[in-house]
């Protein structure tokens, strides 16, 4: 299974580094790859007759979801058929990763695997951004130009999508460092892929971005106040902070500041994100049960627009309230049920006494399904390909069991005397 890990990886950071995975020629690469994997490892479970299928906790609610599509497409309720068929794929795609992950990432050592990845991978991505932040021409990868406009950082056209992006990868370091389960070796080395990616997200000076990384910090501190674990460790995780907003203010705090002072963001007022709310709010209670169909935003808003200013609405600023526009009460049904699956799994984590390695990456996934979720009522991060696959690997592993290997077994039963992430 590991080249099966390593593909699903690298089709994380195609979707990334290909701007998010928004393009359509990005798109149809991430749902070919899903296709082919999909069939090789078929093609491997038969030929080598594999034994055990891994039924992830999180599909279920998928599968109804994409069950409510599929009314809406042969009933005909849909405002369009073929941006719901798109859609639809994509979704299709989600499903098959996402149970090919559950395939893939089994045992501890293999989440152990995916988190040295994630780190590494956020790392740099961060850096690059920064980079680029400092040096910016007006293009991305400074030589494409942007066509439609946008406030770049780092590969992401919009810097929101970067913040999606930044409160999914920080919780992976930075959960483990506070909890004392990096070994003292790492420690410096663990902390710099923290550090990096939240100087990133204070840089890109995303409102939502930062709110919801704080929802992550405090969530983080509940835990730890009520199991009573790590607290030793806490100055850690506020060495990174500190050096994080450090090296912010000697960076550029100052447009920081200027964003939150300004009473509109970059992008949309805030009076236009209220009247976008407003006028999707309107649309559910026109289609209240299957909605107008998924991906169907964009067609159906301009009669129910109050406040036009000549551009164009492609989503409402409101992961939430667009799903409810778009699939009505059933399909809001299908997310509650997501959502009520990491709140259980929460309430799991808050009951373990004993805090293993594997709770640890549970709740690391926990933390950065939390602040992305923060994140999505005042954006469309889920509306992002590579954001939204990451968020749901990241729901994979807050969910996942994680039996140890032989390998692995030995450094589980002595956690308190050899921690490693």
């Amino acid at each position: 299974m590991k080249a099966l890990r390593i593909a699903i990886c690298a089709l994380a950071v195609f979707g990334v580094l290909a701007h998010g995975g928004v393009e359509e020629w990005a798109l149809a690469v991430f749902e070919t790859g899903a296709g082919v994997l999909f069939f090789l490892w078929a093609l491997f479970a038969l030929l080598f007759k594999e034994k055990e299928i891994v039924l992830p906790n999180v599909l279920p609610p998928l599968l109804a979801f994409a069950v409510v599509i599929t009314m809406q497409l042969f009933f005909r309720r849909t405002a369009s058929a073929y941006d719901t068929r798109a859609e639809f794929q994509l979704l299709l795609a989600y499903i098959v990763l996402v149970f090919l992950a559950a395939q893939a990432f089994r045992s501890l050592q293999d989440w152990r695997d995916f988190f040295w990845f994630s780190m590494l991978f956020g790392f740099f991505v961060a850096g690059f951004g920064i980079l680029q932040h400092l040096t910016f021409n007006g293009k991305l990868y400074w030589f494409r130009e942007m066509r439609y406009g946008g406030i770049p950082f780092g590969p992401y056209v919009n810097r929101n999508h970067f913040a999606g992006f930044a409160e999914l990868i920080i919780p992976i370091a930075l959960v483990p460092l506070v909890l004392g389960k990096v070994r003292r070796e790492r420690r410096f080395v663990v902390g710099l892929f923290a550090l990096l990616p939240i100087v990133a997200l204070f840089m890109s000076a995303s409102r939502g971005g930062i709110v919801a990384f704080g929802i992550e910090l405090l969530s983080l501190i509940f835990f730890i106040a009520l199991q009573r674990a790590g607290s030793k460790h806490l100055l850690s995780g506020g060495i990174v902070l500190l050096a994080a907003l450090s090296l912010v203010s000697w960076l550029g705090v100052k447009e920081v500041l200027s964003r939150f002072g300004s009473l509109q963001t970059l992008e949309v007022k805030e009076t236009k994100r209220a009247a976008m709310r407003h006028g999707t709010w309107r649309i559910f209670l026109d289609r209240p049960i299957l909605g107008t169909g998924l991906g169907t935003f964009q067609l159906v808003y301009p009669p129910y627009e109050t406040l036009y200013d000549g551009k164009i609405v492609n989503h409402a600023h409101n992961d939430y309230l667009e799903t409810l526009a778009e699939t009505g009460i059933l399909g809001g049904l299908c997310c509650a049920w997501f959502i009520a699956l990491l709140a259980l799994a929460a309430l799991r984590s808050l009951q373990e006494k004993n805090l293993s390695f594997a709770a640890a990456f549970r709740l690391a996934g926990l933390m950065a399904c939390c602040g992305f979720l923060v994140h999505a009522l005042v954006d469309f991060n889920l509306h992002i390909p590579a954001n939204a696959f990451l968020f749901f690997l990241m729901a994979l592993l807050a969910t996942s069991e994680m039996p140890a290997t032989q390998a692995a077994a030995p450094l589980v039963r002595n956690t308190r005397s050899a921690p490693s992430p």
